[in-house]
């Protein structure tokens, strides 16, 4: 039975957040291809998952058997998130730029699951798990923008999630979101609305493929 891991870190809520927007078509077709499977869904903003404490940094370099009981209920927590990740066919993240970075509760999650020696290193536990990211912006920093030096979140996740991780990662990036609400950007939202479709159709189209890459 298939297994999609499927994390949202957006602040809004359902169709107000464009990222959710995308993985929900996404998640619905990867369902549809799998109606026996099993989805495991972290809704980051409703319920954060703890930061990084002293306590469950050194608890992931430190033999279990020695640990304190603040370390030992710590590091429960983290290795919780880590067999989310090793046990997932397929990992989907909603990945929204704030203040040209990502979520700070997706990087708590992050920091939960990165753990040399295992889940990072030599020989990553989930290697090559296919990871769909929905990377949205307000703007455009696509390459040839005047912002593109500000992209750190498509930077930063493929040196995170592939580097580090050994993941097999892959973007849709819904831009310009914020030009039905801006005045300033009336201008741009063809763009958007374009944008906005292709990453629908590339939300549904890659679900679907991912789906029969897992049943086969």
């Amino acid at each position: 039975m298939a297994t999609l891991l499927h994390i949202d870190s957006s602040v809004f809520p359902g169709e107000a957040s464009a990222s959710r927007a995308v993985t929900e078509v996404f998640r619905t077709h990867w369902q549809k291809r799998h109606p026996d499977g099993t989805v495991v869904h972290h809704d980051l903003a409703a319920r954060p998952v703890p930061h990084i404490t002293a306590e469950s940094h050194t608890a992931g370099f430190a033999d279990p058997a020695s640990h304190t009981p603040g370390q030992a209920a710590a590091f429960a927590e983290r290795v919780r998130l880590i067999e989310e990740l090793e046990q997932a066919d397929a990992v989907l993240i909603g990945a929204p730029m704030y203040n040209y970075s990502i979520p700070s509760t997706l990087k708590a999650w992050l920091d939960n699951v990165i753990l040399m020696g295992r889940t990072a290193g030599e020989s990553p536990s989930a290697q090559g798990t296919p990871v769909t990211v929905v990377a949205s912006r307000g703007g455009s920093y696509a390459p040839g923008t005047p912002r593109e030096s500000f992209e750190y979140v498509q930077n930063y996740l493929a040196a995170v999630l592939g580097g580090g991780l050994g993941l097999d990662v892959d973007f849709i990036v819904p831009e310009l979101t914020m030009a039905p609400h801006n005045p300033a950007m009336a201008e741009l939202v063809p763009l958007f609305e374009a944008s906005r479709d292709r990453a629908l159709e590339e939300a549904a189209r890659k679900a679907e493929r991912l789906a029969e890459r897992s049943a086969a």
